[in-house]
């Protein structure tokens, strides 16, 4: 009965750990296209938004590969 317990505490621990870094990359990737499009729009600095935003990206998705 114990072994179970944990067993199921650790398939929930687990669970929690992946939903928090997905939420965690969300919420930074919401940021990041906030600012490019604030870049964009009312700044007038279309083409580094632009990279800013798709480098921005690929970072992210590097970052959270590589820690998860």
């Amino acid at each position: 009965m114990a072994a179970d317990n944990s067993t199921e505490y650790r398939a929930h621990l687990a669970t929690y750990t992946a939903f928090s870094k997905l939420v965690t990359f969300m919420i930074l990737w919401i940021v990041l296209l906030l600012s490019t499009m604030a870049l964009g729009l009312v700044g007038g600095v279309h083409i580094l938004s632009l990279l800013l935003g798709i480098g921005g990206t690929i970072v992210l998705v590097i970052a959270f590969a590589i820690l998860g």
